[in-house]
């Protein structure tokens, strides 16, 4: 049901911004009280601007065959407000479209009778019932690097109401800068890449600490795990996120088992030996109660395993090969300069630099049916942020590009994988419009090619911040904590 054009663009613009700006507080409220995560098609608008929200209801048009307005929106969410909605995560979109293809809702917001019995019944499953977790669980980055900065973020932006992950600690080692507090606050205030902190940081000296939203989170200084006693500063059952990748077997991440107040372990790189590599949305399930330490993979592998998986299942895979365009990393030197890895010397600013990546192979490790059949290599390119992952795959059935293409926007917007795998299929876009990309990957439509059983695939990524929300997700499932959802997964 398409939406009619205005007679008066600039009145039916004032007039959808007013409802934009009437939306803030209501998803404001329903975050905070309730921790109802309220999104417009895996857009999260939690804290948003108006024009943030507008520009979510106008980003639809891409990949629904409808406009969607504010006039159709914002009566649902009257609607959700009406209900003893439980913790969960509700995608606004997805219901206002189901609500106007059912006729409960028309362009420019006509409301039918039943609109209240109407989302009443589709938000059934979440209505009552009890909080994620008896009690908030506490977690300790140890490392602040460019992933610890960023999934302190998320765990800071996705505190709610309080009841489930609450970041209590940062370990890192003492700086030589003797105001190395205000320094680590700087870095989280600031970021070249991904803007400025949405939120406010306090350092307080006198504690040690960094007042993050008003989440006290303690800096702890240490070399190493076994130094440190957590219970001290009053942080118990933690689980620690090892985003340093000193230690990447069971042996070495082990000392933080040690530690006391420590439960478990989760570590940002590829696992080494038996540890379990998890790629969330793929094998999560795989992670049980006694686990205590598993790997999130790398960004890579975290990109390319949601959209094997979905090819597979559709067309079968014989064999292929992964190419990876990655921006360059810390790992890297900013000038020519010693490094013990082949071509990582050389100025990563200035050159393209071809260097070996695992992920193919630890492709494995999450889909044990496409062992063998994948070879990969990388690319590192002059730029500070977001990559690209060619598959160049033979499948065992011949498809076209409108059908491929079709069926990889249906998987994007109506699977289990739509938060692991966004869908694009504009002819204009480039690297910088993925920074803050909350997805695994983001298939790139335009760009498919296929040719009989032969298929070439552009998935673009956020090697930084998308992973670190894949991170963020492993941790809650680590935890225990299950949002109910709607749609329902």
């Amino acid at each position: 049901m398409n939406r009619p054009k205005p007679d008066d663009y600039f009145k039916d613009w004032k007039q959808r911004e007013a409802l934009a700006e009437s939306m803030i507080p209501v998803i404001g409220k329903l975050y905070r009280e309730k921790n109802v995560v309220v999104s417009m098609y895996g857009k999260p608008l939690i804290n948003r601007s108006v024009i943030d929200i507008m520009k979510a209801h106008r980003f639809v048009r891409q990949v629904e065959a409808n406009e969607l307005s504010e006039f159709e929106s914002f009566p649902i969410l009257e609607a959700m407000t009406k209900l003893n909605l439980s913790a969960s995560r509700i995608d606004l979109g997805k219901l206002t479209v189901k609500a106007m293809n059912a006729g409960v809702v028309v362009p420019d917001g006509e409301v039918t009778a039943d609109i209240d019995q109407f989302v009443a019944g589709e938000l059934a499953n979440l209505i009552g019932g009890d909080a994620p977790l008896s009690e908030p669980q506490d977690v300790v980055l140890y490392g602040f690097g460019r992933i610890g900065r960023l999934v302190a973020r998320i765990l800071v932006e996705k505190t709610g109401s309080g009841e489930s992950l609450r970041l209590r600690a940062i370990v890192v080692r003492k700086g030589k800068a003797p105001n190395d507090l205000v320094k680590r606050a700087s870095l989280l205030r600031r970021d070249s890449v991904h803007g400025s902190f949405k939120g406010t940081i306090r350092v307080d000296e006198e504690n040690n600490s960094l007042v993050i939203n008003g989440n006290e989170v303690k800096l702890i200084y240490a070399s190493d795990p076994s130094e440190i006693d957590y219970t001290a500063y009053g942080i118990n059952n933690a689980l620690v996120v090892d985003n340093t990748g000193v230690w990447r077997d069971a042996e070495g991440l082990g000392k933080h088992l040690k530690s006391k107040g420590v439960s478990k372990v989760l570590l940002t790189a590829p696992g080494k030996g038996d540890l379990k590599n998890i790629v969330f949305g793929i094998n999560h399930q795989d992670i049980t109660p006694e686990d205590t330490i598993i790997s999130a993979a790398s960004c890579t592998t975290n990109a390319i395993v949601p959209v094997l998986k979905t090819i597979m299942e559709e067309y079968g895979i014989d064999h292929g090969h992964v190419e990876t365009v990655h921006s360059y990393t810390n790992d890297q030197n900013l000038i020519d300069n010693y490094h013990s890895g082949d071509r990582r010397g050389r100025a990563a600013s200035l050159n393209m630099v071809i260097t070996e990546t695992g992920a193919a192979k630890a492709v494995a490790k999450a889909l044990p049916e496409l062992k063998g059949k994948l070879t990969g290599n990388a690319i590192r390119v002059p730029t500070p942020n977001v990559s690209m992952a060619i598959l160049n795959l033979q499948l065992k059935k011949p498809t076209t590009v409108d059908e491929l293409n079709e069926y990889m926007r249906n998987v994007a917007l109506h699977s289990p994988l739509s938060q692991q795998i966004d869908f694009t299929n504009s002819p204009e876009v480039v690297s910088t419009d993925f920074v803050g990309s909350r997805h695994a990957c983001v298939f790139d439509s335009k760009a498919t090619i296929v040719e009989g059983t032969t298929a070439i695939l552009y998935l673009w990524y956020d090697n930084e911040f998308g992973y670190s929300c894949q991170v963020a997700r492993c941790l809650e499932k680590i935890a225990g904590v299950d949002y109910k959802s709607y749609p329902e997964a």
